[in-house]
This record gives C-alpha cells, structure tokens and sequence, in this order.
C-alpha cells in the first residue's frame, strides 16, 4: 500500500489528468465489450461466456487488415464486421439450439468456444505475441492538458466509445429496430404474433454484440498486446460492469465500466498489489447495497 503516491497523484493536476484518461482508456474499451454482453444478456437471456472471444478476434483481424492495407480505418471496419459475421454464425448454428435450456448446457457450449476460438487464433496466426503498433497517424507528440500527458489516440478511443453509447441509447428508444428489440426483451411471444421473425432479432442483436467487441478489440490493437486467449481477463472484467452497472442496462455498463476503470488506474498508485482485488471489493459492496446493480432492469 502507497497512500503517499495517490494522494501526491490527487494533489497533482498532471498525475491527475494522465491517471484519469489512463482510467477513460480502459473504462472505454471495458464498456464495448460489456455493452454487447448486457444487449445480448438483455435481449436473449443469455450469458454469452465466449465475449471477449469476439474481442480477440478484432483485435487480430484489425491487426491483419492493417498490415494489409496501412489504414487503421478500415482495420476498425474489419475488426468489427469480422466479428458481427462470427457472432451471427456463432448464435444462429449454436446458440440458438439451446435457448430456453439449461443455464449449465448454455454456459458449456460457450466455454467450448473459448477453447475452439482460442486454439483457431493459434493456428492461423500463431502462439507467439503479436503487435499491431500504433498508426501513422497517431504518432505525433501528445497533447499536454494541465500539465498531463494525453495521445491523441486516446481521445479518438474515447470519443468513439462515447458516440457507440449516445447512439445505442437513442437507437434503442427512438428508433422502431428499437422499440422492436425492446419488445422482443420484454415479450418474445407477442412479437412473434405480430409476425415480426424474432430469430432475425436475437441473431442480430448477437451479431451486434459481436461488433461491440470486435470494435474493442480493434481499439485496443494499437496499445495492447496480441495473443490467444487475451479476451478472458477481458471477459471477467466485463462481467463486473455488467454486474456492477445492473445486467441489462446499457447506461450501467457506461457508469460502470467507467468507476472499473478509474478504480484500476488509481488503485495501481495507492494499492499495487491489490488493484485487482479492489475491483472485486468494490463489486460485492454494490451487490451488498444493490443486488441488483445501479440499473438492474431490462434494456434501457
């Protein structure tokens, strides 16, 4: 423990601004991927265990379309399309044959993939860590904000984080794909009797989840290290956003991942070695408060 180093830090406008955008960083890229998690738990009633498999698979097909082209734009757009197209695949040949199942057979199945997707990435592109390294251009001198250091690159990270969540929310109250989503959350049977295919509906909110992650995994491709099995530490932190933020909720997942990620770089200074820990302290206080999280209802 090294109260000295937080307090100096919160004392200082420089430490301050870095840890705080360190946090934004990871807060951002935790809630990509817990967002697809909580629509896809929202909408299905499925805790898909295989997310942060998508995330890996962004991060490494950004990587790719990179190398190939030399544009980060269209490594984003891969990134994310690429794991829509896995997600969609994923639901409608698996997942869909165990809806309304057992919670263990549904959680065996995902866990399955884990394994598959994991061994898949090894196969194709190796056991070895990979890099994508940072694009051309982002290598430029960082901004400096109070006496902080602040990437460009993060900016751009948290501004698309940012307008995923502004368009998410409005897409799904405004909008009629919306309001029909919302429907099928609530009441699947009735909007199946409308004749409105909810299988079209559950495969592209799926789909959707995927490309969150996809599109995390593409973010973090820059500043992150590459190789199997790097979704799963992502995984269990999004579990705690979701947890903490209320499963269901998108403005949860938002707030949540946020605290997650401030409590980490934070935590870092005045409790090395147990930021970790300190996640999980801060879940089970939330859950002891509020069981069900700070927004634990269905899709808002």
């Amino acid at each position: 423990m090294d109260l000295d180093a937080l307090i100096g830090c919160l004392t200082s406008s420089a430490c301050l601004v870095t840890q705080t955008t360190s946090g934004f960083i990871i807060g951002m890229l935790l809630f990509l991927v817990a967002v697809g998690l909580t629509l896809i738990f929202g909408v299905l009633k499925v805790v898909n265990f295989s997310h942060g498999a998508f995330y890996m698979f962004g991060a490494y097909f950004a990587m790719t379309a990179y190398q190939v082209t030399g544009s980060f734009a269209l490594a984003l757009l891969c990134g994310a399309l690429g794991t829509a197209i896995i997600g969609l695949v994923f639901e409608r040949v698996f997942m869909s044959r165990v809806y309304g199942g057992d919670v263990l057979m549904q959680l065996l199945v995902c866990y399955a993939f884990v394994l598959i997707f994991d061994d898949v990435v090894r196969l194709v592109w190796g056991p070895e860590f990979r890099s994508m390294g940072m694009p051309a251009a982002f290598q430029v001198p960082p901004l400096s904000i109070a006496g902080g250091v602040v990437p460009p690159f993060y900016i751009l990270l948290i501004g698309v984080a940012l307008a995923v969540a502004a368009i998410l929310g409005l897409g799904l109250a405004r909008t009629r794909i919306g309001k029909v989503i919302r429907a099928a959350a609530h009441n699947p049977g009735m909007v199946s009797a409308l004749g409105i295919n909810t299988g079209m509906i559950y495969g592209g909110v799926f789909a959707l989840g995927g490309l969150l992650a996809g599109l995390a995994g593409a973010l973090a491709a820059p500043v992150r290290s590459l190789t199997p099995g790097m979704g799963f530490s992502v995984l269990i932190e999004s579990f705690i956003v979701t947890v903490i933020g209320g499963m269901g909720s998108i403005l949860g997942a938002l707030i949540g991942a946020l605290l997650i990620g401030l409590i980490r770089s934070f935590g870092s200074l005045g409790f090395p070695l147990f930021t970790e820990g300190l996640m999980y302290l801060f879940m089970v206080i939330v859950l002891v408060a509020r069981p069900t999280g700070f927004f634990g209802k269905d899709i808002a």
